[in-house]
C-alpha cells in the first residue's frame, strides 16, 4: 500500500510540473519584436529572428520507464518548449525510446539508432558528435536526457551566432529536488558555484558551423554519460583554439533532476558500470593533452546579462567585452562601452570575481584513473547475457595484431543486428581494447603468450598454437549448454547464417569446405575448415569435439587436420558422400558446406574479382572468406581494397551507409 502512494504522489507531482514548466516556459520565450528590439536595444537588422534558427537538440536517454522516463520525459518537453524550431534526436536502440518519439508530431523528435553502442547499449560519444554532423540546423546541442532547460536558452543563441569566429558555449545545470522544483526563478543562483565543477558531465554544450571541428585531433571512444567526455572536449576545444569557447551559465536556467526528485530508479539504474568509467578514464588519460596540462572551469570567459546587455567576461584577463553591434565580440572601448554601463558592469562581475576563488576547480582534480580495466564477467555470464534465445553464440578468437580485422568483423555483425557473438582474447591488449570498443569479451587464461604480430598467419607455430585455443574454447562452451559458430575474424558475413546452419539438427557438425577445385567432391582430405563451423550443444557433438582437442594437444600441426583426421577419419576413411563424413565412435555427422553459400579464399577466384561484393550478393553468398592468403597485410589490403571493410581505424568507429 506504501509502494501505491508513492507512485501516485509521483504521478500527480509529475503532471503538475509538465504543467508548471509548460506555463513557465511559454512565459519565458523571448519575443523577437518586444525583447530584442527593446530589452537588448539592437537596430532591427541586427536581431537573427529565431524563426529562422533552427536548433537540434542532441542525447541518449536510458529506457522510458518509470521514474526515470518521468525526469526524460520532462526535460524533453521543456526543449520543445523553448521554440517552435527546435528539434530533438535520441540516440537509442530501446523499443521505449521509439514508443516516445512516435508520441510526437512528426520531425519534432526522433530516434537514431545508425551510431556505435556497447554490447549492453551503451552510446558511444565520439559516434553522437560525428553524427550531428549529418544534419542540418544552425546550432547542434548535446544535452544529458535528464536536464530541464528554461529561460534565457533561445535569446543567448540568438545573441551568440553571430559571433564572428566559431565558437563553442558551456552551461552547467541546477540540481533540483522536489523541495526547490517550484522555485524555478531562483534555480539559476541557488547553490551555483557548488554544483558547477562537479555537474561536468551533465554540461549543456552547444555549437555553430558543423564544418568546423571541435578540437584538433581524434575524439577518443568515450562512452556517454560515463565521465570525462564533456572536460576532456572542453579542454581540447580550448587547446586547439579552432573554436571560442565560453561559459553560459549564468544566462541559461537549465537543472538536472535528481534521482529523488521522483522516486527510486534502482531497477534501471546503470551507474554501478565501474568499467565504462574507468574505460572512459583510460582514454582520457592517452588522447590528447588533458593529462598533461591545467585547466579551469573558472578561466573560461563567461557571458553575463548586465543592464539588459549582453557581455563577456574575460576571468582570466580581467576583461569584460560588449556583445556589439551584428553578435561580434568587440574590445572594450569608450564608444562601444559607455561609462554608465563601464560602472554597472563593475557591479555585476563583482560577485563573479569574489566566486572565483570557489570556482577554481581544476580539470585534473577530477581526473581518477582506476588500476585496472576488466569487465566484471565470467565466461558464463557473458553467455547468459549474448546467447539468443536457442542458446547459440558466434565466438572469434583474436590477438592484438588483428585488431583492426575484428573491429571489421564485429561492426558488420552488428550492422546486421547479430548482437549474440562473443570474443576470446589471445592476449591482455586485445582483451582492453575490446572493453574500450564495447565488445563482450573475456580473456583466455592459458593462452599462448608469445604470438607474434606479422608472423602469425598460416602455415606458422605460432599459427599452430593459436588455432588449438579456439577448439578448446568451443568446447567449453558446449559444455555450458550452448550451441556455438565459430567464425575466424577474417570472414565476411553477408547475411545471417545462423537460421539456415541451426536447421542441420543435432549431431551434425556443420564445416566450410576450403577445396579449391571447382569440380569433384568437396570433403576430400584436409578440406575441412576450422575457422568456420557450427556446433549443436548435444552429448554426441561434445564426445566429438573432445576427441578432436585432445588429438591436437599431442600434434605439431593446427587444429584443423586434427578435425578433419577425427571427424572424416585418415585420408578421408569416414567420408559417405562427396559433401559429408560421419565419425563412427560418436556417430556425428560433418556437413561440409555449399561454396556457393560459403566460399573460401580460393574457391572460383572470387577474391580477384573487382565486384566481389555485387558478385557474392548475386550468388547470394552468408559469408566469404579471406583464406589461402600468406601474411597479415596481404589479408588485410585485400579485405580493405575489395569493399569488404566496416571499420574506421583512424576514428575507431564502424562505418555508417
Amino acid at each position: 500500500m506504501k509502494a501505491f502512494h508513492v507512485e501516485l504522489w509521483s504521478i500527480w507531482l509529475s503532471g503538475f510540473v509538465l504543467i508548471l514548466l509548460s506555463l513557465y516556459a511559454t512565459q519565458r520565450l523571448p519575443s523577437i519584436n518586444k525583447d530584442h528590439t527593446s530589452i537588448f536595444k539592437l537596430n532591427k537588422n541586427d536581431v537573427l529572428d529565431s524563426r529562422y534558427l533552427s536548433i537540434t537538440i542532441f542525447t541518449a536517454p536510458k529506457p522510458f520507464m518509470d521514474s526515470t522516463g518521468t525526469r526524460q520525459t520532462l526535460a524533453v518537453r521543456s526543449w520543445l518548449a523553448l521554440s517552435p524550431h527546435v528539434t530533438v534526436v535520441l540516440f537509442s536502440q530501446h523499443p521505449s525510446v521509439a514508443s516516445f518519439a512516435s508520441s510526437f508530431d512528426s520531425g519534432l523528435v526522433s530516434v537514431d539508432n545508425d551510431i556505435d553502442f556497447t554490447f549492453l547499449g551503451s552510446p558511444y560519444f565520439h559516434s553522437m558528435i560525428a553524427k550531428s554532423r549529418s544534419f542540418p540546423s544552425d546550432i547542434f546541442v548535446i544535452v544529458d536526457p535528464e536536464t530541464v532547460i528554461l529561460s534565457g536558452f533561445i535569446s543567448t543563441l540568438n545573441h551568440v551566432y553571430k559571433i564572428d569566429r566559431d565558437w563553442l558555449l558551456v552551461a552547467s545545470p541546477q540540481n533540483a529536488s522536489a523541495q526547490n522544483i517550484l522555485q524555478l526563478q531562483k534555480i539559476r543562483k541557488q547553490n551555483w558555484q557548488r554544483n558547477h565543477c562537479h555537474n561536468a558531465e551533465r554540461m549543456i554544450m552547444a555549437w555553430n558551423n558543423k564544418d568546423t571541428p571541435l578540437h584538433n585531433g581524434v575524439l577518443p571512444p568515450f562512452i556517454y554519460g560515463k565521465g570525462t567526455h564533456n572536460r576532456w572536449i572542453i579542454h581540447e576545444a580550448i587547446s586547439s583554439e579552432f573554436r571560442f569557447v565560453f561559459d553560459a551559465s549564468w544566462t541559461i536556467t537549465s537543472f538536472n533532476l535528481n534521482n529523488t526528485t521522483f522516486g527510486n530508479s534502482a531497477r534501471l539504474d546503470v551507474e554501478n558500470r565501474d568499467w565504462e568509467y574507468i574505460g572512459n578514464s583510460h582514454l582520457g588519460e592517452h588522447y590528447g593533452s588533458f593529462f598533461y596540462s591545467e585547466a579551469y572551469y573558472s578561466n573560461l570567459p563567461k557571458l553575463l546579462t548586465c543592464e539588459n546587455r549582453y557581455i563577456m567576461f574575460d576571468t582570466k584577463k580581467n576583461v569584460v567585452y560588449p556583445i556589439g553591434h551584428q553578435g561580434r565580440v568587440k574590445l572594450l572601448k569608450e564608444k562601444l562601452f559607455p561609462s554608465r554601463l563601464k560602472e554597472n558592469a563593475m557591479h555585476c562581475i563583482d560577485p563573479q570575481k569574489s566566486m572565483r576563488i570557489m570556482l577554481d576547480c581544476s580539470l585534473k582534480d577530477q581526473k581518477k584513473i582506476s588500476a585496472s580495466l576488466e569487465l566484471p564477467f565470467s565466461l558464463e555470464s557473458l553467455l547468459s547475457i549474448t546467447a539468443d534465445r536457442n542458446k547459440t553464440v558466434v565466438l572469434t578468437v583474436a590477438g592484438y595484431s588483428y585488431k583492426d580485422m575484428l573491429m571489421s568483423w564485429v561492426c558488420r555483425l552488428r550492422k546486421l543486428s547479430i548482437e549474440n557473438f562473443i570474443v576470446s582474447a589471445l592476449d591482455q591488449e586485445t582483451y582492453q581494447f575490446s572493453i574500450l570498443q564495447g565488445i563482450p569479451v573475456f580473456k583466455d587464461p592459458i593462452a599462448p603468450s608469445d604470438i607474434s604480430f606479422d608472423e602469425c598467419h598460416f602455415g606458422t607455430k605460432c599459427f599452430q598454437r593459436v588455432t588449438k585455443v579456439k577448439s578448446r574454447i568451443v568446447l567449453k562452451i558446449l559444455k555450458l549448454g550452448y550451441n556455438v559458430l565459430l567464425s575466424d575474424v577474417d570472414t565476411y558475413w553477408f547475411r545471417n547464417p545462423i537460421p539456415f546452419l541451426n536447421s542441420f539438427g543435432h549431431a551434425v557438425l556443420v564445416a566450410q569446405s576450403d577445396e579449391y577445385q571447382e569440380q569433384g567432391p568437396i570433403n576430400l582430405p584436409r578440406r575441412l575448415n576450422s575457422g568456420f563451423y557450427y556446433a549443436h550443444s548435444d552429448n554426441q557433438t561434445i564426445a566429438a569435439i573432445d576427441k578432436v582437442v585432445k588429438h591436437a594437444e599431442t600434434s605439431g600441426l593446427s587444429e584443423q587436420p586434427s578435425f578433419y583426421d577425427i571427424l572424416c577419419g585418415k585420408g578421408g576413411s569416414n567420408r559417405v558422400s562427396d559433401n559429408k563424413c560421419v565419425e563412427p565412435e560418436t556417430n556425428v555427422t560433418v556437413h561440409f558446406l555449399d561454396r556457393n553459400l560459403f566460399p573460401n579464399g580460393a574457391y572460383q577466384n572470387l577474391w580477384q574479382d573487382k565486384t566481389v561484393k555485387a558478385t557474392c550478393l548475386k550468388k547470394g553468398c552468408y559469408i566469404i572468406h579471406n583464406n589461402w592468403i600468406s601474411g597479415r597485410l596481404k589479408k588485410l589490403t585485400r579485405q580493405v581494397l575489395s569493399g569488404l571493410w566496416e571499420y574506421d581505424p583512424s576514428t575507431r568507429m564502424c562505418l555508417q551507409s
